[in-house]
């Protein structure tokens, strides 16, 4: 046992994927016990793949989720704030909280991608701006969900001012859902991530890398005055397992990567070597790993990772 390390499935629906097949994996998931389905938020594929049949809206897809499954926690990783107002954006949250019970996570980001914000005609503000706009974002969606029923909300922000705002619908989840940040950066992602974030999340980084982010941000909790146990940490791997090395090969194939270069990137390998990698993230402290898994089509991929992963770790 590594200390009950919870596993999650991660999806990149912008590769290419139907809500049918996202939700062919959501259940698949639910039913084989991992704690959550989350997908990314982007509009454009990347690679050579075809993308086909092309994007699907985030929020859109977890809506449905909401009432298309019945325990497996749902959320985001991650949310760029340049496709979504703020105010609007905590409603949509809200209501897919309610539709499914209080399941739903929201992981947000400043966005980075900036080709799909020209193919689809979203603004993209230089990293600075939208650094400040993620900051006024997490202000407003937070005090928002957190104003008691019955006050009223007020914020007198440079780009999302809001007044006399009735602060509703209210999530389930008290005093509201989970809020997960992310990344690399050296200093604001820090004391962004100690002010608003439950979960701080760094995607496909190394195990010396999440190491030192991670002490980062404990520095930002205590200069804050905030107790770094209050923040749950977790990584983003990608998944590649098998029950022997052609399996792995097969995998690897599929998704148009190398069986060594996942190995030493990723969460991949026999059971026992994907064991062994989750183990060594688990002594830096994460207690969550999202698996991404490209192939949607492969969902035995998930029951062997059920079967012979998860009761291991």
């Amino acid at each position: 046992m590594l200390g009950g390390m919870e596993l999650r499935i991660f999806t990149e629906p912008q590769q290419g994927a139907t809500y049918d097949q996202l939700l062919a994996v959501a259940r698949r998931a639910e039913e084989t016990g991992f704690g959550a389905f989350f997908r990314s938020d982007h509009y454009l594929k990347m690679g050579s793949v075809s993308g086909d049949p092309g994007p699907t809206d985030a929020w859109t897809t977890l809506a449905g989720l909401a009432r298309d499954t019945t325990r497996i926690r749902l959320g985001t990783l991650m949310t760029a704030a340049t496709f979504r107002l703020p105010g609007p954006l905590a409603i949509t949250v809200a209501q897919i909280d309610q539709m499914s019970g209080g399941r739903v996570e929201l992981g947000i980001g400043t966005g980075w991608f900036a080709e799909e914000h020209t193919a689809y005609g979203i603004p993209f503000p230089p990293l600075g701006e939208r650094f400040d706009r993620l900051e006024e974002q997490l202000a407003v969606i937070t005090g928002l969900w957190e104003t008691p029923a019955g006050s009223t909300f007020d914020f007198p922000g440079k780009y999302y001012p809001v007044s006399d705002s009735p602060a509703l619908p209210k999530p389930v989840q008290q005093p509201r859902p989970p809020i997960l940040l992310g990344g690399t950066g050296p200093k604001r992602t820090p004391r962004l991530a100690a002010r608003y974030a439950d979960e701080f999340n760094l995607p496909f980084a190394s195990v010396e890398d999440s190491a030192a982010q991670f002490q980062r941000v404990r520095d930002a909790c205590a200069e804050a005055g905030r107790d770094p146990s209050s923040m749950t940490w977790s990584n983003a791997l990608v998944l590649c397992c098998g029950r022997d090395d052609a399996e792995v090969a097969r995998r690897a194939a599929a998704i148009g990567r190398d069986p060594a270069e996942l190995r030493e990137n990723g969460a991949a390998g026999t059971p026992a070597e994907v064991v062994d990698k989750l183990g060594r993230y688990a002594e830096i402290g994460s207690e969550r790993v999202y698996l991404q898994v490209l192939d949607l089509a492969d969902l035995d991929h998930l029951e062997l990772v059920a079967a012979e992963v998860m009761r291991q770790v």
